[in-house]
This record gives structure tokens, C-alpha cells and sequence, in this order.
């Protein structure tokens, strides 16, 4: 009998030891959503393919997300006459600087209905200088995501999934995000 207790306290003894592990464990499984990401960024429940609509590059090419497979993504749509999406197109910037070499890319899609000639003053005005200009002026690339305010933004991750999304600005180049789309960057594609 006395045998039998001390093997049920060392099970009660490891398992007080593994509950304050828990939450980390569990969090090594999830995408990090803290700081300003929590209840502003929404994760799907399950990934689901991205819209791979073409839309306009800055010199008139076809771009499509399928032209970033194996990179992580995040589609950031915008306007000129957008005050939000104004205060954080910087911070979109300067996150495409930090992790252009980590494979990941933003793409910026105005929806402006000028097209370049809206987005390219604004560009210069603002000193963007890493991130390329996509355009979809008759917002047919917007209405495949479904798009129902400014600024919005989804994330892809390296299969071409749509994986969440943020409606509203954010500092896209703060810390938290940073650890969000390393999460999914840490994810390497699979060779077929």
C-alpha cells in the first residue's frame, strides 16, 4: 500500500512540476498573438488558399501571389486618401527591410483609382523605398479577400494559405509582429 502512494505522490509531485510548463508548450505550437496583434489580428481556424487574382505591378505587369510561392506574404490593401492606411505605410516599409532577406514580402495593393499616378507621388512624398508598388484599381483583387474596410491586411504563409488578418493599422514593424511572421517564416515549404 505504501508502495502504491508513493508512486501516485511522484505522479502528483510531476505533474504540479509539468502544469506552469504548460502554457509554454502550448505556445511553441501556436502563432504568437500578443501585444497589439491580440484582438486586432484574427487567425483562421483552418488555412484556406489565397485569391490568386492577377492585379497591376508599378510598370503594368501581371503579379499575382502565386509569384511569391515558398514565401511568406502579407497583402496590405491601402489608398492614398486613407488617413490610417497613410500611418502605416512607413511601418509596412520598414518591416519588408527588416525580413526581405528571410523570404517574406509585402504587397502593398492600392486600390486608389488613379493607379500609378496616385501611388507614385505618394510613394516618393513618404520615402518608401522597399516596398514595390501593386495596384488593383477597379478592386477586383480586394473583392476576392472580401475586403470591407481600409486599411486591411491578410497573411500567406509559405503554401499559398491564407492563414489571418487584420482589419484596421497597425505598427507592422514592431516586435510582436516580427515574432507573428517569423512563426510562419520558420515554417519551410515541404520539396513535392
Amino acid at each position: 500500500m505504501l508502495r502504491v502512494i508513493g508512486c501516485g505522490l511522484v505522479f502528483v509531485f510531476l505533474l504540479a512540476l509539468a502544469v506552469p510548463f504548460a502554457p509554454s508548450l502550448a505556445a511553441v505550437d501556436q502563432p504568437p498573438l500578443k501585444g497589439q496583434l491580440e484582438g486586432n489580428f484574427t487567425l483562421l481556424d483552418e488555412p484556406v488558399p489565397a485569391p490568386n487574382k492577377t492585379m497591376s505591378g508599378e510598370f503594368g505587369e501581371a503579379v499575382s501571389i502565386a509569384d511569391y510561392s515558398g514565401q511568406v506574404v502579407l497583402v496590405n490593401f491601402w489608398a492614398t486618401w486613407c488617413a490610417p492606411c497613410v500611418r502605416e505605410m512607413p511601418s509596412l516599409d520598414r518591416l519588408q527591410a527588416a525580413l526581405s532577406d528571410e523570404g517574406f514580402k509585402v504587397m502593398a495593393v492600392s486600390i486608389d483609382r488613379g493607379g500609378i499616378d496616385a501611388v507614385l507621388p505618394f510613394y516618393q512624398r513618404l520615402g518608401l523605398e522597399n516596398l514595390a508598388i501593386f495596384l488593383d484599381p477597379r478592386g477586383e483583387y480586394a473583392q476576392e479577400y472580401g475586403l470591407r474596410g481600409l486599411p486591411s491586411t491578410y497573411l500567406v504563409d509559405r503554401q499559398g494559405r491564407l492563414v489571418g488578418g487584420s482589419e484596421g493599422p497597425l505598427e507592422w514593424d514592431a516586435p510582436e509582429v516580427l515574432d507573428l511572421i517569423r512563426y510562419y517564416l520558420a515554417d519551410k515549404p515541404k520539396d513535392s
